[in-house]
């Protein structure tokens, strides 16, 4: 069980920004201990620039990112996931499709950046906020110990983790 890759699906409703940050972060800072995916209950279709160009910063392959729906995760022959993560409060609402494999669901609210106001450098702080906060939250998920942990055990540390920050 050690040796076990752990699928986690992060979502959003236009999966443009938040949820696939949180894709690259894990993929990056997980060293192969985990496959993260992304998607959208309504997906934009594009991926918003500033957060294509901070997921290159850390070293993620940006051609990997493209707004998907989440259906392509519920089908037959999909990943299988372990952990199901919505970061936007809309798609949190929304009712989710049924995922195989029964994962951990968890939610991690994190601000909106694409709905940020004002000039550039305003637009790349809210971007940067995001992924920092999403950084955060993703090193606490890599200093789980989850291979031995319960189902339920699992799915209250993530929920404990999307708190972070948010006090």
């Amino acid at each position: 069980m050690q040796d076990k890759i752990f699928n986690v699906l992060f979502l959003c409703t236009g999966n443009s920004a938040r949820s696939v940050m949180a894709e690259a972060l894990l993929n990056v800072l997980g060293k192969g201990r985990f496959k993260a995916y992304s998607a959208g209950s309504h997906p934009s279709g594009q991926v918003q620039p500033i957060a294509r160009e901070l997921a290159e910063a850390i070293g993620y392959d940006a051609r990997q990112l493209r707004s998907k729906d989440w259906d392509e995760f519920s089908v037959e022959g999909a990943p299988e996931m372990d952990i199901v993560i919505t970061v936007c409060d809309n798609a949190a609402g929304e009712s989710c499709p049924l995922w195989l494999g029964h994962p951990a669901l968890a939610h991690w609210g994190v601000p909106d950046p694409v709905a940020a106001t004002g000039d550039e450098a305003d637009r790349r702080r809210a971007y940067t906020a995001a992924f920092a906060l999403l950084r955060r939250r993703v090193e606490l998920l890599l200093s789980l110990p989850l291979a031995s942990l319960d189902h339920l055990a699992a799915q209250a540390k993530l929920r404990e983790i999307g708190r972070v920050g948010a006090e």
